[in-house]
């Protein structure tokens, strides 16, 4: 669901009404977008990416910041006319109509380095996999950083910590490409229209190459093992790993992984998943 925002005090809302088609709610709670501004932690020389910029709301107040360049990327053909009316005397601002799936997998014209997205529910895993690029295949150039306006539920599951019912392979594969933090809430009051669910501001840092928990010679035997074991996350980790992995060399891999064969996929942190499939590799040469 997008979550298209209102401008800045623009409370009367007046303009193209929200489009149901599209999922549009505009965000219209201040604190909340001044909490994503702080978050970007915008400098002179950064480059912002804003996906959904709806109305302007969010993209006024990066506008205010000492930010190089703002590229604006919207969907909907409908707002293009007075987001360029009203930014388009700023040199920074430059606004693209179109798909931001498509368009991210382009060269863009500023070369953004910092991203402020806001997702469509329907296509948050696409669109997360174009800004973050896979354990297997990090998106390359990286963002410095990203500032996600998600439904609350995919937030939570990206923050889980190991043993949360929120726990899983999201959840793993995002944290082994970058620091991950909860930034604040916006429940539906914040919106106009209100949807149905919570969401959630998030803010991701990627690692760079050097510091990922993981080198690139892991990430196809860690991608396996992650999807292995998700793919029965109820169980225990001797069913699932051992339908696939010998078992001597799972049990071996997994003590000196100090991992338990009896947990479930949930109940291990990254480091723990990257110190197993380390293991794995000369168990299972």
């Amino acid at each position: 669901m997008a979550m298209k925002r209102a401008a800045a005090g623009d409370m009367a809302l007046h303009g193209p009404r929200p489009r149901k088609r599209l999922g549009q709610h505009w965000l219209r709670d201040q604190r909340v977008l001044r909490r994503i501004v702080a978050a970007a932690q915008v400098h002179p020389n950064d480059r912002l990416l804003e996906i959904g910029p709806g109305r302007g709301a969010l993209t006024e107040h990066l506008l205010a910041t000492s930010a190089a360049a703002v590229l604006a990327v919207e969907l909907d053909h409908q707002l293009m006319a007075g987001l360029q009316q009203r930014f388009g005397g700023d040199q920074r601002f430059s606004l693209l109509q179109g798909d931001a799936l498509e368009l991210l997998g382009r060269p863009l014209a500023c070369t953004p380095n910092k991203v402020v997205a806001n997702i469509p529910y329907n296509i948050t895993g696409p669109l997360l996999q174009q800004l973050m690029g896979s354990v297997m295949r990090p998106r390359q150039p990286q963002f410095q950083r990203l500032i996600l306006l998600l439904q609350k539920e995919v937030a939570d599951r990206i923050t889980a910590l190991p043993g949360s019912p929120a726990c899983g392979a999201l959840s793993i594969r995002m944290q082994l490409l970058a620091k991950v933090q909860t930034i604040c809430t916006a429940p539906p009051a914040c919106f106009s229209p209100p949807p149905a669910v919570s969401s959630a501001v998030v803010a991701l840092t990627p690692y760079p190459p050097d510091q990922r928990p993981y080198g690139p010679e892991q990430a196809p035997l860690l991608e396996r093992l992650l999807r292995v074991a998700y793919g029965g996350r109820r169980k225990m980790l001797r069913n699932t790993l051992g339908s696939t992995w010998s078992m001597p060399g799972l049990e071996q891999a997994a003590q000196q992984a100090a991992v338990h064969l009896s947990q479930r996929p949930q109940e291990l942190n990254p480091h723990q998943w990257v110190a197993l499939s380390e293991a794995l590799a000369l168990s299972h040469p």
